[in-house]
């Protein structure tokens, strides 16, 4: 593609890629992005380290993407400013959270970047994709409407498939001209410290009990708080909640 991609007026959605296998993938993701105007690239512990020339052999000149990749030792870190995440998967997961199509998840996604917020789209590994846990950072599920008998994608073609649905809803007319201002929604990082906050308060009153239940206690606790996709003022107000919680109690008649 020799023709400049045309810029849009709404922020781009970073694509996170957890754990990839080979550097030939990781180089066909970024032509991917490319063709469709996508440049954040987040790389999760790589196998095969980074900088990687096999990708760079696969990227099709789409070098600036690459050259901007950034490294993560988590997919904490990776996500931490951003606002909404989508992960991607082929299967059922045992989570409430809301199922997207790419069209629907690609109006949302523009719809958040038109007032410069920050998004992402998850996408897993090679071989078996993401875990429970980390679909449970997400926000919401996006899947394709591929053939049940073989639902099988591999990195490069479920980035594709996103980024032209996004590019596709980021086009003039298809978005509003105008949306009613809104607190800015807190980043990731805020929603895991309030997260670690709070099971550190119900541990200390022994919440999770039995003790053997407490991960999936933990995962519905998280995957409901997600689902209110709190907004910054929203997060401090719960964590002051939760300091004013665990403060001895003070009656009025002491006063």
């Amino acid at each position: 593609m020799s023709e400049t991609v045309r810029q849009t007026s709404t922020r781009p959605p970073a694509i996170i890629l957890v754990e990839p296998q080979m550097g030939e993938n990781i180089g066909m993701v970024a032509r991917a992005m490319a063709n469709f105007g996508l440049i954040d690239l987040r790389l999760v512990k790589p196998r095969d380290g980074w900088p990687n020339e096999k990708a760079r052999a696969t990227a099709s000149r789409a070098d600036h993407v690459l050259d901007a990749a950034r490294v993560f030792e988590t997919l904490k870190e990776a996500l931490a400013d951003l606002s909404l995440v989508y992960a991607t998967t082929a299967r059922a997961r045992d989570s409430f959270k809301p199922v997207r199509g790419p069209e629907e998840a690609a109006e949302r996604l523009v719809l958040h970047g038109a007032g410069d917020l920050s998004s992402g789209i998850l996408f897993g590994r090679e071989k078996y994709g993401l875990e429970n846990e980390e679909v449970g950072l997400a926000d919401e599920i996006v899947t394709f409407p591929v053939d049940p008998s073989f639902a099988s994608l591999n990195i490069a073609q479920a980035v594709l498939l996103m980024s032209y649905a996004w590019r596709n809803a980021s086009q003039p007319g298809r978005a509003p001209r105008f949306a009613a201002p809104e607190a800015p929604p807190a980043s990731k990082a805020d929603l895991y410290r309030m997260f670690e906050h709070l099971e550190g308060a119900l541990d200390e009153r022994n919440y999770f009990f039995p003790p053997e239940k407490r991960e999936v206690l933990v995962q519905n606790l998280r995957t409901m708080l997600t689902k209110a996709q709190f907004t910054e003022p929203e997060v401090r107000t719960l964590r002051g909640v939760l300091r004013s919680l665990e403060r001895p109690a003070f009656r009025k008649d002491e006063g």
